[in-house]
């Protein structure tokens, strides 16, 4: 079988554009993982994306963007020579949707979340509605012209389908957040801010149900109102009493199409846990999972494709902690 591993923006996405350090050092991070992984396997071939600008990866079969070829052009001819597509890239502007769903158009296997999912994760705020109608913790998320409420103390105001900390700002007041959002109200969100450790998990998915991988800390900072995310310890927190567990569960219970590898990002606080939003796609975290629990994601992946497949026994909180750090914000 032939696997097309496409990551936007070391992969073409951003071709004949300039190509920013952080996006492309942490789109080659995950992509020379989960090329590394799924070479592994013996029967399969693997076919990767790469922008010009970028050494190849190794062992793999490499495609280059064409003279005026669109990004979505340059996924299709992947598609086409492949059996199956993980497509990575942020929700940010639809973009994965959009891949999830030439790739299902094209009658190949997608190893990723299904357009409807990516279609929910890409909204927080649809995603907050969602989720706490579903009985799922939530931060409260606002929209104008949602009345705002006057609640003391920060606010965090973001792209409704921003990624990681892209262009997120924390003001001092509700009546600040609003003032934000008026200035762009189609594209922006405000939520207050949630005092707490910041904590994301890495997930298996298919069917409703999860396996949790690992429990990662971010390490995170305000400074003149900007947030930055400056390292991610992977697998670092423990669940010793399966709270974070039975979040990941509700979670995956709750949004139809979660499939393969997600992360979820949350505020553990003193009197539980606090769901921010959901990554449909491979993460940060995820080129440090190998180091951290000792194994290949990318064959768990696999291992849920086909009427025989499923989803995995394993031990949470097992192996030891791997750091990534980051030299910008732009964590994905």
């Amino acid at each position: 079988m032939k696997v097309f591993a496409f990551e936007f923006f070391s992969g073409g996405g951003l071709a004949g554009r300039p190509l920013p350090d952080s996006l492309a050092r942490e789109g080659d991070l995950m992509l020379q993982t989960l090329a590394a992984e799924l070479v592994e396997h013996p029967d399969l071939t693997v076919v990767v994306s790469r922008d010009p600008r970028l050494p190849p990866v190794p062992r793999c079969e490499t495609l280059t963007p064409e003279a005026g070829e669109t990004p979505l052009d340059l996924y299709r001819r992947g598609l086409a020579a492949c059996d199956a597509a993980w497509p990575i890239a942020s929700e940010s502007g639809g973009m994965l949707e959009q891949l999830a769903r030439v790739t299902l158009d094209a009658g190949r296997v997608l190893l990723g979340c299904r357009p409807e999912a990516i279609s929910l994760a890409a909204s927080k705020r649809a995603t907050a509605e969602l989720l706490r109608e579903r009985g799922v913790e939530v931060v409260p998320t606002y929209a104008l012209p949602d009345p705002i409420p006057p609640l003391p103390g920060r606010w965090v105001v973001k792209p409704d389908d921003g990624a990681g900390c892209e262009d997120t700002i924390v003001v001092e007041s509700s009546a600040e957040a609003v003032a934000r959002l008026a200035a762009d109200p189609a594209r922006l969100v405000a939520q207050p801010w949630i005092r707490g450790d910041a904590v994301s998990l890495s997930l298996l998915c298919a069917g409703g149900a999860c396996r949790l991988l690992a429990c990662n800390r971010q390490e995170i900072s305000v400074l003149d109102g900007q947030v930055s995310l400056h390292a991610i310890q992977v697998n670092a927190v423990r669940d010793g009493d399966g709270r974070l567990s039975r979040v990941a569960e509700r979670v995956a219970a709750a949004v139809p199409g979660l499939w393969g590898y997600v992360g979820v990002d949350l505020v553990r606080t003193d009197h539980g846990s606090v769901v921010l939003e959901i990554n449909p796609r491979l993460t940060t975290s995820y080129a440090a999972l190998r180091r951290a629990v000792g194994v290949n994601t990318a064959a768990l992946v696999l291992g849920l494709v086909g009427p025989a497949g499923s989803l995995p026994s394993l031990a949470p909180g097992a192996g030891r902690t791997a750091e990534i750090r980051l030299e910008t914000s732009h964590a994905l």
